[in-house]
């Protein structure tokens, strides 16, 4: 059977630029992979959230490619790579990350991975088992198998009465986004001018809103085959990094994921919420490269 057509998308001019970075593009497996690369040194790959894509890190490239070559893609469907089938679930999207590795040339990373995002590099470590490519996790305010509550929330979008709501919204929904969006702040008036406008407009995409309604269906199985792969990915040290005021994933799930990994440090960021590092970039940035440099 043919593969469905894609939607090849061009993102606006100065996106790059923003982050201090070059715009690239990768093929992989025939999808269309848009990429942020800054830096020079060792590989450290950047996975946004679900809602998110490369301009989330946009405040951290430049200082972490002072020690790193930083590596920032626009996960599979969403921001400004290809729009196509494509296995929604963790292992699905954390799959084709490592191919993203093969294709460019990563042989070894660091991968730090946000909300959604730390979820599917938790997920990459447990696939890359093998080959042990993964080097060091960083996993900031990641899902995980210990916050209920937002297990709840996402088991309610991904109702078929709800979700079927989601899509038939979809058309306005990058005009609502915004709404959502300051809830993921700590303090919403850190919200830099245009964030919102720029988040919001991937969302417009044909074929965004169905892909993220694609991954709320397969979330809570995931989340439990997660929880039986952490035992196989306790070797790897990793760092936590959450926001004091993170509502999305409660900050009350931190140490309860760390006591998997015997390796590890936990750090919270007083009074930041679910995107510590955007909100508040330089402490952000601190904790970063200090942990790269102590754990090189």
């Amino acid at each position: 059977m043919s593969r469905p057509p894609v939607t090849k998308l061009v993102p606006p001019a100065g996106l790059a630029a923003e982050a201090g970075a070059e715009e690239c593009r990768a093929e992989v497996d025939g999808i269309g992979i848009r990429y942020l690369r800054a830096g020079t040194g060792p590989p450290l790959l950047l996975i946004h959230g679900l809602l998110g894509y490369s301009f989330s890190w946009r405040k951290n490239m430049a200082a972490l490619g002072r020690v790193a070559t930083v590596y920032a893609p626009d996960l599979p469907g969403t921001g400004y790579s290809d729009r196509t089938t494509v296995d929604c679930s963790f292992a699905g999207i954390a799959r084709v990350m490592l191919r993203f590795m093969d294709v460019v040339g990563i042989e070894h990373a660091t991968v730090v991975g946000n909300s959604h995002g730390g979820a599917v590099v938790m997920t990459m470590a447990d696939l890359d088992r093998e080959r042990r490519r993964i080097d060091r996790l960083v996993l900031v305010s990641p899902v995980n198998p210990y916050a209920p509550a937002a297990q709840k929330r996402v088991a309610f979008f991904a109702s078929p009465l709800v979700s079927s709501l989601v899509g038939l919204a979809a058309p306005v929904m990058r005009h609502t986004h915004g709404y959502f969006f300051a809830r993921m702040y700590g303090d919403p008036r850190r919200i830099s001018p245009g964030t919102v406008e720029r988040y919001g407009a991937p969302l417009g995409i044909p074929g965004t809103v169905p892909h993220i309604v694609s991954i709320l269906k397969c979330w809570s199985n995931d989340v439990r085959t997660l929880e039986q792969a952490l035992p196989r990915i306790s070797d790897i040290p990793a760092l936590l990094i959450w926001g004091s005021r993170d509502t999305a994933v409660l900050p009350s799930s931190a140490e309860p994921l760390r006591r998997n990994f015997p390796n590890s440090r936990l750090v919270v960021i007083d009074s930041a919420g679910h995107l510590p590092y955007e909100e508040l970039p330089e402490e952000f940035n601190r904790i970063m490269l200090e942990f790269l440099a102590t754990s090189a």
